[in-house]
């Protein structure tokens, strides 16, 4: 058996909200939704990476006390995490795409370092880098 990455997990204020962010507006779908008393486990999958899930989790208990989940939902809300990013074959075309799916873009399509990036925010606060892959 070989290791891989399964999950990455980020913090999201409602997680109604940001499934509706990441399967409406970015495309992806729902794979696991399952409660176990207050902490519901909630992952997302683009449809091109079933190999591969992304973790849409609020802070809170049983893993924080309210003071840490304040903190926490505080720091997505200002951008302070790390941004994530989506690889895209025609950035221009992905930025048009998902505008006009009510997607509000941080920075417009950009040339350099040899490609095109753009970067968007989901309704946590949650930062994304769009950049178009290498040819």
């Amino acid at each position: 058996m070989s290791e891989a990455i399964d999950v990455v997990g980020i913090y999201v204020r409602d997680q109604d909200e940001a499934v509706g962010f990441y399967v409406d507006k970015l495309g992806f779908r729902v794979l696991a939704d399952v409660k176990n008393g207050p902490f519901r486990w909630l992952t997302v999958q683009h449809p091109d990476q079933p190999s591969f899930q992304l973790g849409l989790f609020t802070p809170g208990p049983p893993l924080h006390d309210a003071a840490t989940a304040q903190t926490l939902r505080e720091m997505v809300a200002k951008g302070a995490m790390p941004p994530l990013v989506l690889a895209v074959d025609d950035c221009r075309a992905a930025y048009d795409r998902l505008q006009a799916r009510g997607v509000e873009f941080t920075q417009e399509p950009v040339e350099r370092y040899g490609s095109v990036d753009a970067g968007f925010r989901d309704p946590s606060g949650n930062g994304w880098k769009m950049i178009e892959a290498g040819q």
